[in-house]
């Protein structure tokens, strides 16, 4: 509680303000009886410079015995006032402002002009009858020439003229304030008193709007005042029928601790998903306090570790910075298992965002993205010092102690088995005898300089060897690249020529109906006596039958072979192909079509060996390596 709300409620209840008396003394003031005019409270607000905080105190005239009634480690006796009559508050997280409100309606009650009975001394009075008008008088008398007898007023009536009710505390309310349990102020303890109020709580809802400001670090239910409590449920209220209002950052913070410790949830995934909505209700409409997201990031990746979600849904959850930087890390360092695309976005990522406008990029974008991360593969290879390249640009994993959700209000299971935990190829979490530890690679120990001077000396490469223009100039201490660069450009090069080839597609989807048509037309035009003449020729020839000349001589070229639908000198071009002559001066003789030749040739072949057999390149014949064998073997050659 700060003095702030005491003021507010002086202010509202009674319509006392705070007067600033002494210009020399600001942090002095005084609340004064909104009847009689004298002080009722000396407000002290004071700068301590060794702890860099304020400390705010009040001695209030409210009867010395409110000590004995109310034993708060916040009461004391009067610091400033030297009088039984007053005591002194201290303020902060502990002090209880129903206490402090009843306090302040004590003092107004025993200032009241009706409060105490006057009674006159006589001037024949003696020493002693005085003494013991002084001692009757008790500890509220004060000395003068009328003594006030002050006595414990009753508090006023409701709707007594000149004094508002107050507001009355919902029962639930004052039930969740007596489960506070004071004594221990560590971190642990302030959780589970939270904890425990939160499920006391879980269900309640009022109707009492938020006003006013918030401010405190790891703030909880005890933080608040009775007015704000009721504004704070209010608002969560509304917030899980889905009206997304502003309300103070610290009391947000306050449901973001509640879903962290699964109050209003039945598993830790729905938590997970109420904080995703919180984010997108709250932070991404521009409603709540930017400031929040990258604790909340942080918090749902921390919380998914603790209760061993699955990976992919961890990373998912992760400080998008935290994420990028571990997904660029995991493609360097297992570049195979990676695309090109993403190995190449991980060097933009790490080593420099302007390589994407180099012109290697922007002429030809896949191309381009495969010769980099082509070349960083190979130049995984590296060795110095007995390190790799991954390991000179980003050091080692460091191993440190981890403490999930530190800067959270919440309460960690008291005993948890051993366990691991990996969250990608780079970043895993550890628990043994109840402590976490986190393996990871950390920015400190990265070295950009060995992957800034690959990214260049290989972007200098491939722009003169692309011929992009706007080259750069090389430098000496990066020709370790160089090697691993010639690879990948030898094997771009083949490739561009392999795509450089024509590639014959023959369309056999007509060819049946063009063979059943020719033959119709044939059978046609054959005499009866050829037709036997066919039969019997069609009986006793093969697919591929070496037919001899008159002459006893079996060389090879002077023979020829019969192939289905090819003629005589189709088959001398195909067997001089498989015997490495140039066909060209034979298909010019022939006033044949070197493409046609070529077509009619894979056609009589497509049955046996399924593919194209023969290319036709600048009207040269060439023949297909893979086939030559099985073209042999088929023609008996």
């Amino acid at each position: 509680m700060q003095l702030e709300e005491l003021t507010a409620y002086a202010r509202e209840k009674y319509q006392i303000e705070e007067q600033h008396k002494w210009s020399d003394f600001p942090g002095f003031s005084v609340l004064c009886h909104p009847k009689t005019g004298k002080w009722i409270a000396l407000l002290m607000r004071q700068w301590d410079t060794d702890t860099g905080e304020e400390i705010q105190r009040c001695d209030i005239k409210c009867g010395l015995d409110s000590l004995a009634s109310f034993r708060r480690p916040y009461l004391a006796p009067p610091i400033r006032m030297h009088s039984d009559q007053w005591i002194s508050i201290t303020f902060g997280r502990d002090t209880e402002e129903e206490i402090v409100f009843r306090l302040l309606d004590k003092a107004v009650s025993c200032g009241n002009p009706s409060g105490y009975t006057l009674v006159l001394e006589s001037p024949g009075s003696s020493s002693a009858e005085k003494a013991g008008q002084n001692s009757a008088a008790g500890p509220g008398a004060e000395s003068g020439l009328g003594r006030k007898i002050y006595q414990d007023t009753p508090l006023p009536a409701a709707g007594r003229p000149g004094f508002p009710q107050r507001e009355v505390l919902p029962e639930k309310l004052r039930q969740m304030r007596h489960l506070y349990q004071y004594g221990r102020e560590s971190s642990q303890a302030r959780a589970q008193n939270f904890v425990r109020q939160a499920v006391f709580m879980q269900d309640y809802e009022d109707d009492v709007p938020w006003i006013g400001g918030f401010s405190s670090y790891y703030p909880t239910y005890h933080d608040l005042t009775t007015r704000q409590l009721r504004g704070y449920f209010t608002w969560r209220t509304q917030l899980r029928r889905g009206n997304f209002k502003p309300i103070a950052t610290s009391a947000a913070y306050i449901y973001i601790y509640e879903l962290l410790n699964g109050i209003g949830t039945a598993s830790p995934e729905e938590s997970l998903r109420k904080l995703q909505e919180f984010e997108e209700g709250y932070l991404d409409s521009g409603i709540g306090d930017e400031r929040i997201r990258p604790n909340l990031h942080r918090w749902m990746l921390e919380y998914a570790v603790l209760k061993d979600l699955p990976p992919a849904r961890a990373r998912q959850l992760a400080e998008p910075h935290f994420a990028e930087q571990n997904a660029a890390l995991s493609a360097l360092l297992l570049p195979r298992a990676h695309s090109d695309e993403e190995v190449f976005k991980a060097l933009c990522r790490l080593g420099g965002k302007k390589l994407k406008d180099s012109p290697v990029i922007t002429g030809d974008p896949a191309r381009g993205m495969r010769l980099f991360a082509g070349a960083y593969r190979e130049a995984c290879a590296y060795q110095r010092g007995g390190k790799n390249l991954f390991t000179l640009c980003f050091g080692e994993r460091v191993e440190r102690q981890w403490f999930p959700l530190a800067n959270a209000v919440y309460l960690h299971a008291q005993k948890e088995p051993d366990r691991d935990y990996y969250l990608d190829d780079c970043c895993s979490y550890h628990l043994r005898n109840g402590i976490w530890r986190v393996k990871n690679y950390e920015k400190p120990h990265f070295d950009r300089t060995w992957l800034q001077g690959f990214i260049h000396e290989t972007d200098t490469r491939l722009r003169r060897y692309l011929k992009t223009g706007r080259y750069l100039k090389e430098n000496p201490a990066d020709a370790w690249v160089l090697p691993f660069l010639d690879e990948v450009l030898e094997a771009d090069r083949k490739e561009q020529i392999e795509a450089a080839r024509p590639k014959i597609t023959i369309d056999l989807s007509g060819l049946d109906q063009i063979r059943e048509d020719a033959a119709v037309t044939r059978e046609s035009l054959l005499t009866e006596e050829e037709r036997q003449e066919s039969f019997a020729s069609d009986e006793v020839q093969g697919w591929a039958e070496p037919v001899r000349t008159d002459s006893d001589d079996s060389k090879p070229a002077e023979s020829e072979l019969i192939v289905p639908g090819l003629d005589a000198v189709q088959v001398r071009i195909l067997r001089m192909l498989l015997y490495g002559e140039d066909p060209a001066e034979l298909i010019k003789e022939s006033h044949l079509m070197p493409s046609i030749t070529a077509d009619a040739i894979n056609e009589a072949f497509y049955d046996e060996i399924g593919d194209t057999v023969v290319l036709c390149e600048d009207d040269r014949l060439l023949l297909v390596d893979d086939y030559e064998e099985d073209l042999k073997e088929l023609l008996g050659i």
